[in-house]
């Protein structure tokens, strides 16, 4: 037998087993990336997607109300709408909606899918790596015809099922604690003047995300627990603070504004099932917590940063705000009592 052959046939064996098991679990679970999972069902519920991306997710609005869904291993962020005010800068792009807020990175966008799985269509999007970016789902009013045409347009000439999956380039090791200028990079921290400048601060003096926590001014970095993510969000949906959500790959971000109400614990999963934003956060893959206050100029903005166990940043929590305003005194009284 090909090894096609017998990865298609493990997996039936495994659904027949485990008829609830997703596709990302059931990957791990055969040794194969989840790109390389769904390619085999090219031909019958899959079809293989080309050409520019970008182009085709400026089309997506076409498609009207639709569900954004981005993941890592620890959370999947599902978010409810149309896509609109699309754009692209190079490979950097942007989803500037009310509803579906997204940061692109198309560098990472190698695999592209149409799925008909169990009457659900949906574009599924992975790395070179075959992990997955990101997926847009059609809900029961999204145009059909569009999606259809979209597919049309796009379809690979190469409808082969199987896939050249790259390996995962190595990750970066942080410096030592002693090559690095400390003081500078503090007095950077403390003279930033917008949140997005803390990402050059990190390269500039070459710090890990994480290691730039450890080593920020005093008082502007705390390690947290999950408990008091989870205090933090159950605050939140009972005052009916607005908030923002970030969850990460390296290939897109994704982001909620909005309240949160409905807080589910299933598990090791915490929840918030609401009609237009779900969220599901693994527990036992959160590495550290850690409460950080970045200057800018509109004044102390707060966050919780969420690390996997890699010590990768997987997730982001604010309240609402926007450029030339405070942050929300709200937020920072539910900060205030953790």
């Amino acid at each position: 037998m090909t090894t096609l052959e017998t990865l298609t046939t493990r997996w039936a064996d495994l659904r027949q087993q485990q008829p609830n098991l997703r596709i990302r679990d059931a990957a791990r679970q055969l040794g194969v990336s989840e790109a390389e999972l769904l390619a085999t069902g090219t031909g019958k519920t899959v079809v293989r997607l080309a050409g520019d991306f970008r182009e085709l997710l400026k089309q997506v609005a076409t498609l009207g109300h639709v569900m954004a869904l981005t993941r890592n291993d620890a959370l999947v962020h599902e978010r409810k709408g149309t896509y609109e005010n699309v754009s692209f800068n190079g490979h950097v792009g942007l989803v500037l909606g009310p509803d579906i807020d997204l940061r692109l990175f198309m560098s990472r966008w190698t695999f592209g899918f149409a799925v008909d799985e169990n009457g659900r269509q949906s574009l599924q999007f992975f790395d070179a790596q075959g992990q997955a970016i990101h997926k847009i789902y059609l809900t029961e009013q999204s145009n059909r015809a569009a999606y259809d045409a979209l597919v049309s347009q796009f379809r690979s000439d190469d409808q082969s099922d199987t896939l050249l999956i790259e390996p995962a380039p190595d990750r970066t090791v942080d410096q030592p604690d002693e090559a690095i200028d400390v003081a500078g990079f503090q007095a950077g921290w403390l003279a930033m003047q917008d949140t997005h400048e803390f990402f050059g601060l990190l390269r500039q003096y070459g710090v890990g995300r994480q290691q730039g926590l450890r080593l920020a001014p005093d008082g502007y970095a705390q390690l947290l627990t999950m408990e008091q993510v989870k205090q933090a969000l159950t605050l939140a949906s009972d005052r009916a603070v607005s908030i923002m959500v970030f969850v990460s790959n390296p290939g897109c971000i994704q982001i909620h504004t909005g309240p949160v109400q409905k807080l589910v614990q299933m598990g090791p999963w915490y929840n918030v099932l609401d009609p237009l934003f779900n969220l599901h956060l693994n527990e036992t893959l959160i590495g550290q917590v850690w409460l950080t206050k970045k200057p800018t100029a509109d004044g102390i903005v707060t966050s919780l940063e969420l690390f996997d166990k890699d010590g990768q940043n997987v997730c982001l929590l604010f309240g609402e705000r926007k450029p030339g305003k405070p942050e929300l005194e709200s937020w920072r009284a539910i900060v205030a009592e953790l």
